[in-house]
């Protein structure tokens, strides 16, 4: 038999061959581009413009950093940048608390365990809006399921109008939050701790432990860099907190719920101030990018270990 040589590929077959996933992938980045890319530089530009619709409808004279100067110069900013530190705080704390405590209550297992697990993922499928939208009702003071039962438990709340007090509506949007994230977050946690080896625990049993100095001097050590990253992500999702605010109290009472999302919103859409709202768009996005950056580094941790 005559030995035959294979000729080596082509230069333009290998170049097709290294192009072909790039090609499948750009109807996807050209999505991004075209939703997230260009309203950036867009907004970027725009926030260096002085631009209100109800005077023009286009971009007006360049004025430099004076929307900037403007934004930290704004009362009404550093209280909505407040509401939305105030906010994060509240929906982290409770979120996370409440998923742990979930976590570690099915991490023992019983025969509803699975259909348990299954269910805690509907909270968060529902659409804030809605999410918004069912509390508001929920909570009216007159036709309301949850003002009504909780009127029954507790008589004293009998006065407190849930939505027009500074201190309570802000908890509400805080609540309708956790009552989405904290199911989530238990099941995130819950892998956690089924990644830990029983034979820790046991050990941890036989020299005399029980069960608060398991959990704080065994799991909690080593659950605690997936909570760093949970709390990351829910910090980031609590700062870019809109739909919430906008169905169930637009903002009030007053300016008491009133986000750094809602405050851009209203600087654009309510005032026409379209280059202000740009200034105050990208300050967020800076913000966001800061957590953001902060989080990536918590899972490259996490995955480096």
């Amino acid at each position: 038999m005559v030995a035959t040589t294979v000729p080596p590929p082509r230069p333009r077959s290998r170049m097709r061959k290294h192009a072909v996933p790039y090609l499948h992938l750009a109807p996807a980045l050209l999505a991004v581009v075209l939703t997230t890319v260009y309203p950036l530089v867009s907004a970027l530009i725009t926030s260096f413009r002085h631009w209100r619709l109800n005077e023009t409808r286009e971009a007006g004279e360049f004025v430099g950093l004076e929307q900037y100067q403007r934004v930290f110069t704004d009362d009404t900013f550093f209280n909505s940048a407040l509401v939305t530190l105030q906010f994060t705080v509240i929906s982290v704390v409770l979120s996370v608390g409440l998923g742990l405590g979930i976590a570690l209550i099915l991490n023992n297992r019983t025969r509803l365990s699975a259909l348990t697990k299954a269910l805690l993922i509907l909270p968060f499928a529902v659409a804030p809006a809605l999410k918004g939208f069912s509390w508001r009702f929920m909570l009216n003071p007159d036709t309301g399921v949850y003002d009504q039962m909780l009127d029954t438990v507790l008589p004293f709340a009998d006065d407190i109008n849930w939505l027009g007090d500074p201190f309570w509506a802000l908890m509400v949007i805080a609540l309708t939050e956790v009552w989405g994230w904290a199911p989530l977050i238990a099941l995130m946690l819950l892998g956690g701790l089924n990644s830990i080896s029983p034979e820790v625990r046991e050990a941890a049993t036989i020299d005399g432990a029980n069960a608060w100095q398991r959990f704080w001097r065994v799991t909690f050590p080593l659950l605690r860099p997936l909570l760093l990253i949970v709390i990351f992500l829910k910090a980031v999702f609590s700062v870019k907190i809109f739909d919430q605010v906008v169905t169930t109290t637009g903002g009030g009472p007053g300016r008491a719920t009133e986000s750094l999302n809602f405050f851009a919103y209203s600087q654009g859409f309510t005032f026409l101030d379209i280059g202000y709202a740009s200034a105050v768009s990208w300050v967020i996005v800076l913000v966001l990018g800061v957590l953001a950056t902060m989080y990536l580094i918590a899972m490259a941790k996490q995955e480096a270990k």
